[in-house]
């Protein structure tokens, strides 16, 4: 069992920079493939980002050279850098646990808010 807890997200004015985090519980963290997400207000959610096991990375490409995911394996918790915010980037972001279809997990998601 893997439950995700997401922190770190806020006000930001455009073109700044903020660093959301995703906590796991569960003691085979380290087997999923790890993923964060958005959801605008009557928009799709939309797959950012993911990172394997081993640790291969893959981006959407409205993110890509933007945004970073990354994880630490040791402290059972995925990050998203994300760096020259804009306002489209606004959107509730969520965190996705993967391993198998009967094991798969998200967030309660954590609200980013790109204005000046």
């Amino acid at each position: 069992q893997v439950q995700l807890v997401e922190s770190g997200g806020g006000l930001v004015q455009p073109g700044g920079s903020l660093r959301l985090s995703c906590a796991a519980s569960g003691n085979i963290f380290r087997l999923y493939t790890m993923g964060w997400y958005r959801q605008a207000p009557g928009n799709q959610r939309e797959l950012l980002a993911t990172i394997t096991s081993s640790g291969i990375t893959n981006y959407a490409d409205s993110v890509k050279g933007r945004f970073t995911i990354s994880r630490d394996n040791a402290k059972n918790t995925v990050y998203l850098q994300m760096k020259t915010l804009k306002p489209e980037d606004t959107a509730a972001y969520y965190c996705n646990a993967h391993l198998s279809s009967i094991h798969q997990f998200w967030g309660q998601g954590t609200q980013v808010t790109v204005s000046s």
